[in-house]
């Protein structure tokens, strides 16, 4: 391997300097080393000598003679016409392309070809068949084939062609010769090569297994409709599609078959639609999808196998929409020339059936009752939602959800009430369970009679349920990595819900007891209520404030609250000091601020809501008011109005007698100096 890549055009090197070639010479050292066994510190020229190896130098300079004796002597290549090592064996009415080439010769690049044909019945006589140069050369057998186009010779390059059959007959087959006319300056090399052509009839069969037609097919799923021209079959999205074509051939040669399934959909107006391939068995028994095919054969959704000696079949599950189309069944024989490549010989397509898949969502429809309904608080509240389109049995891997939602008005967007989830359980929206409402009890239950209907029932009805429901089932195909993929959404229409209007009747007033307020004093904000309602009424208070102060960011903010069951919650106060709440009467309730100071200074009131129990023990909001508004002020004390004055009062003297000091100690000091 090392020296014939130092043999490699290596009379390009000639000229080099000596240390550019010394690279060379250390890598044929290092492999005559190796090859020989010796050490490095050996003297290479022995070893060279025993390999009946030339040195680097001496090896360029020996093949740079060889080629020029060679030019000067016509030692030269000869020329030589290249085909294909025969025989070729083609089927009877398929095309075949046979190359022809030729090397090593002299004068123009543009070689003209000849082509000749020798026949088993008379293998010395030549027919000419097509020529480059002479557009009369095919003889009377080929002349309108060659005018008709169904003979050629198509050219590559200059000095290559193509002889083109495209649909070979019996008597085509022979002994084919490509000669090239000489247009060197000497008759040496060859000027034609032959190859034999054998064409074999055509035994390629191709046949379509009718598909099975299902024991109970329900509403148009699963059937197939005898037809004299293509078998119409009509499925549900997420089926199974079975289809099976036998392939068969008889040809006496060793050959392979290939068979694919093919997919063409609806026909545009101009022809026939293109057939896209979804799944075929190779000649090398090798499995490959086509096209957007490949992912769900990956998945394995898609996929073909072959029963018995003959028949193929292609299993399409899940299925979907875009599946819909003329299935076709093509088969190709395949056999080996002897140069080792493969021909496709002969190829014949079957249309095996029309498919229609139906979808999920044109089959699926919703409705509901009672189209209106009024409640009063606490009463049951019954919905009833029919499904139809959902088969007895169900479709395989299709699993439904069927739920409620409640919307205020058409155009806004529902919020979920109850929901029966793919695998049965039941889940509830988040308003039907949150700290505020309890638990409530909602349920969704699936009614035997008639199939498809499912009724919505909430034990206690509140003035929260008021709105429009519709009942909306969702269908999703679940995949065989145990993914959900959502294929069809049907809603109901409209239902709306009323609630007959309740007496509850509230009212809320803050006062305050002491109207003068002095800093460091306990304020105290009373809240007097009222209650007018012919059920039983829990009620929650919290008070509020608004701050004077507008640097202050805390505007609206809460101080305290009583909840429903009684539980007082004690908030942040601005001021940092204390706060407390207690009930002082029936219907009134004080918020009491220990040490007023001067940031407390606002607007206090108070809010009230009203809460009622279901029957189901859940609680709903009755209704809620807010008070008036009272202003707290805490006024400054007597001490604090004098010590600003006094204040000022002792600063002032103290400034006065230090002066004064200072100034009789200065001229004391002075007299001192002078005596």
């Amino acid at each position: 391997m090392v020296t014939l890549r130092l043999d490699y055009c290596n009379a390009l090197y000639m000229g080099l300097p000596l240390s550019q070639l010394r690279r060379l010479q250390l890598v044929q050292n290092a492999a005559a080393r190796l090859l020989m066994g010796v050490s490095v510190r050996d003297h290479i020229q022995p070893v060279l000598r025993e390999l009946h190896w030339l040195s680097i130098v001496y090896w360029i300079r020996f093949k740079v003679l060889v080629l020029t004796y060679k030019a000067l002597y016509a030692l030269s290549s000869a020329r030589d016409v290249h085909l294909p090592p025969g025989p070729l064996h083609r089927v009877v009415g398929t095309a075949v392309s046979i190359p022809c080439n030729v090397s090593e010769y002299e004068g123009p690049t543009l070689q003209h070809f000849e082509w000749f044909l020798y026949r088993p019945s008379a293998p010395d006589i030549s027919i000419g068949v097509v020529s480059t140069k002479d557009p009369n050369f095919p003889y009377a057998i080929f002349g309108p084939r060659v005018q008709a186009g169904e003979v050629s010779i198509q050219r590559v390059r200059g000095d290559a062609v193509e002889l083109r059959i495209k649909e070979i007959r019996a008597e085509d087959a022979g002994v084919y010769e490509c000669y090239t006319p000489s247009t060197d300056s000497k008759y040496l090399g060859t000027y034609s090569s032959k190859v034999e052509l054998k064409v074999m009839p055509d035994k390629l069969s191709v046949s379509a297994v009718p598909p099975p037609v299902p024991r109970t097919p329900f509403r148009g799923r699963g059937t197939v409709a005898a037809s004299p021209r293509l078998p119409q079959m009509t499925l549900s999205e997420s089926q199974e599609l079975r289809l099976t074509c036998a392939a068969l051939t008889a040809t006496r040669e060793h050959t392979h078959l290939s068979v694919s399934f093919g997919l063409s959909g609806p026909e545009p107006p101009g022809g026939r639609g293109t057939v896209q391939e979804v799944i075929g068995v190779r000649r090398d028994f090798a499995v490959e999808a086509g096209g957007r095919f490949a992912e769900r054969h990956k998945a394995q959704e898609l996929s073909v196998t072959k029963q018995g000696p003959r028949e193929y079949q292609m299993a399409l599950g899940w299925l979907r929409p875009e599946d819909t189309g003329a299935y076709h069944c093509t088969a190709g024989e395949w056999i080996q020339d002897p140069d080792g490549s493969w021909q496709l010989i002969a190829q014949k397509q079957l249309a095996l059936a029309q498919v229609t898949v139906q979808t999920i969502a044109s089959q699926l429809s919703v409705s509901a009752s009672p189209p209106q309904i009024r409640v009063s608080p606490g009463e049951p509240l019954e919905l009833l939602c029919q499904a139809s389109g959902l088969p007895a049995s169900p479709l395989p891997h299709v699993a439904y959800s069927v739920g409620w939602e409640r919307s205020q008005g058409d155009a806004a967007e529902g919020r979920l009430v109850a929901q029966v989830d793919t695998d049965g359980a039941v889940t509830l929206g988040e308003g039907y369970t949150s700290h505020d409402v309890g638990q409530r009890h909602v349920s969704l239950q699936k009614l035997g009679s008639p199939p498809g209907s499912y009724r919505l029932r909430i034990e206690s009805a509140q003035p929260g349920d008021v709105g429009t429901y519709r009942c909306v089932v969702q269908a999703y195909v679940l995949s065989p990595k145990a993914e959900l993929r959502q294929v069809a959404t049907s809603k109901s229409q409209g239902l709306a819900v009323e609630m007959k209007p309740e007496a509850v009747v509230l009212g809320a007033r803050a006062w305050l007891p002491s109207p003068s307020l002095y800093r460091g004093d306990t304020a105290e904000v009373r809240c007097n209520i009222s209650v007018e309602s012919t059920q039983a009424v829990h009620v929650a208070l919290s008070w509020w404030v608004e701050l004077a102060r507008e640097d202050v960011e805390m505007r609206g903010h809460m101080l305290a609250s009583v909840s429903r069951e009684g539980v007082a919650v004690l908030g942040p106060r601005p001021s940092g000091g204390a706060v407390s709440v207690e009930k002082v009467g029936p219907q009134s309730h004080q918020l009491r601020i220990h040490e007023v100071q001067p940031s407390d200074e606002g607007k206090y009131h108070c809010a009230m809501t009203a809460w009622v129990r279901s029957p189901d023990l859940s609680w709903y909001n009755a209704g809620a008011t807010q008070s008036n508004t009272v202003t707290v002020y805490p006024y400054a004390l007597p001490m604090d109005t004098l010590f600003v004055p006094l204040l000022a009062g002792v600063s002032s003297a103290l400034f006065m007698g230090i002066t004064v000091l200072t100034s009789v100690t200065c001229c004391f000091m002075r007299r001192l100096r002078k005596r």
